[in-house]
């Protein structure tokens, strides 16, 4: 449907796609491969018919110039896939409650309780929404609590749709009615806005995981960045899940999609199966 509707526009070529590959890694630390030509080129050109620009070329030549740095976001909104779903990977949010926040509530403290985690790569805020669920469904009330889930990614129009927290009713399929009523209220028509018991325990907020320091000042009991690192080159995916372990509260648990395989990272995560890692006992957090 895009290429037909953008007709009128050059193919990419060999030299601009490589020039806006390299932009984008600069950028964003995504590694596109070769097979992401088309998506590339699909996905941009709403952006050059928008700006009236007739190559992709000319696109790179707009978004290069410093006056035009707000364009960035525009690109990396583009690029940026995101699939989400509410519970998705189920056993993730089943090890959470029984692991993460059933200990918590058994903590001896003559305060709150304390419970920090962080959704990175949040997409449209399903995730983070399905932790706040699980919170609730495991401790009843927040009340007597410290609760605060950060909610992190890159795309800044996602962003905004989470913080929304407003979902089409096709997005709610397969969560229990009773669920669905006790966490949203019915909107315009058949959407569904999450209500302020969810909305108070989440914080959006944009980072990129290129950029050099983080506004991130917390340890994380949980961390999930779920399909976040197959994005990337193996080298950014070693300095990520290397900075990623060092917010972890000692033992904490990481959370990865279903095809990220960490063989690799047994200095810094322990495995525990199902794409469960917990930070090793005794590494130095900092």
């Amino acid at each position: 449907m895009l290429e037909s509707a953008y007709s009128d526009l050059e193919p990419i070529s060999d030299r601009e796609f490589q020039d806006l590959r390299r932009l984008i890694l600069e950028e964003t630390g995504i590694s596109l491969k070769e097979t992401k030509r088309m998506l590339v080129q699909a996905r941009l050109a709403k952006r050059l018919r928008s700006l009236g620009l007739a190559s992709y070329g000319a696109y790179f030549e707009f978004v290069s110039r410093p006056v035009n740095a707000g364009e960035r976001g525009e690109l990396i909104n583009c690029i940026t896939t995101n699939k989400t779903d509410f519970f998705r990977e189920k056993h993730h949010f089943e090890f959470l409650a029984t692991h993460v926040i059933g200990p918590a509530r058994q903590r001896i403290t003559g305060g709150p309780r304390r419970l920090r985690l962080w959704s990175a790569g949040c997409s449209s805020g399903e995730e983070p929404y399905t932790m706040a669920i699980t919170i609730l469904e495991t401790i009843g009330s927040s009340a007597g609590w410290d609760i605060k889930i950060l909610a992190s990614d890159i795309d800044t129009d996602v962003l905004a749709k989470g913080e929304a927290g407003i979902y089409e009713a096709e997005r709610l399929n397969g969560i229990p009615e009773a669920t669905v009523n006790k966490y949203f209220r019915r909107v315009a028509g058949e959407r569904f806005a999450a209500k302020e018991n969810l909305k108070e325990l989440i914080r959006f907020r944009q980072i990129n995981f290129a950029d050099p320091a983080w506004p991130v000042r917390a340890r994380f009991d949980a961390i999930f960045c779920r399909n976040v690192i197959i994005y990337f080159d193996r080298e950014t995916q070693q300095r990520l899940l290397e900075r990623l372990a060092r917010y972890l509260e000692p033992s904490g648990y990481l959370m990865m999609g279903h095809s990220e395989n960490l063989f690799w990272v047994s200095d810094h995560l322990a495995a525990l199966g199902n794409t469960i890692y917990q930070q090793r006992q005794g590494r130095p957090v900092g």
